[in-house]
């Protein structure tokens, strides 16, 4: 079983599954599919309501991107990247790239070309590294399963404490993606800024289907 299962409500606490609050279980059962052994069971009794704001704090990460090692900044050395073959050179400059990970003042946003990814885009489009990351600094996100507020104010923020150059936003196909591209403009809007921005949309067989000016 996973340490921590969607939602948070179960956490593997010395070896066992224990529930963390009865407010960050929904009652779906989708634990019981998790669980290899079959120990997680449902049964009726009183309980807390759930709470999907009490789960959207828990989940939520703190602002500090030093609490978790995963999500300290780091800037990776050119040196390493011209070390390994040309064919598996990765054109990632930093970390973290995930949206709600990255600090509206990290240094390696200053003067950067953004490139706002839907994360199904990586793996659909093969040569991803080649053709959009190079040259670009990358934040990964996915407009339907993640915050779309916190996503704006994090854009806002950005704008504000950066000098961003240009932003190309890239997305999938399909209807759910759309909504990545707007919620940049209005983070660029509720700072005030005006930055060139490209949309640029990928089929599902990871072809380009359009190109679009956003932001001229």
């Amino acid at each position: 079983m996973r340490p921590v299962l969607r939602g948070g409500a179960i956490r593997i606490v010395e070896g066992k599954a224990r529930l963390v609050s009865e407010t960050f279980c929904d009652g779906l059962g989708a634990c019981m599919g998790d669980c290899p052994t079959g120990a997680l069971k449902i049964v009726q009794r009183e309980a807390e309501d759930f709470d999907e704001g009490a789960v959207k704090t828990h989940q939520t990460p703190p602002e500090s991107h030093h609490a978790c090692p995963g999500s300290q900044i780091r800037r990776f050395d050119a040196a390493h990247a011209d070390s390994l073959q040309a064919e598996s050179r990765s054109a990632l400059t930093h970390w973290p790239v995930q949206i709600r990970l990255v600090p509206p003042n990290a240094p390696f946003l200053q003067g950067a070309h953004l490139l706002v990814v839907a994360d199904c885009v990586p793996i659909s489009y093969p040569n991803f590294h080649r053709d959009f990351l190079a040259g670009k600094v990358v934040l990964v996100g996915c407009p339907k399963f993640d915050d779309v507020d916190l996503y704006v104010q994090r854009f806002a923020d950005m704008f504000r404490a950066s000098d961003i150059k240009s932003v190309t936003v890239v997305v999938m196909q399909v209807p759910c993606c759309q909504g990545l591209p707007m919620v940049v403009k209005e983070g660029m809007g509720q700072a005030g800024k005006s930055v060139p921005t490209e949309k640029i949309v990928i089929t599902l067989e990871g072809a380009i289907l359009r190109r679009e000016t956003l932001v001229a």
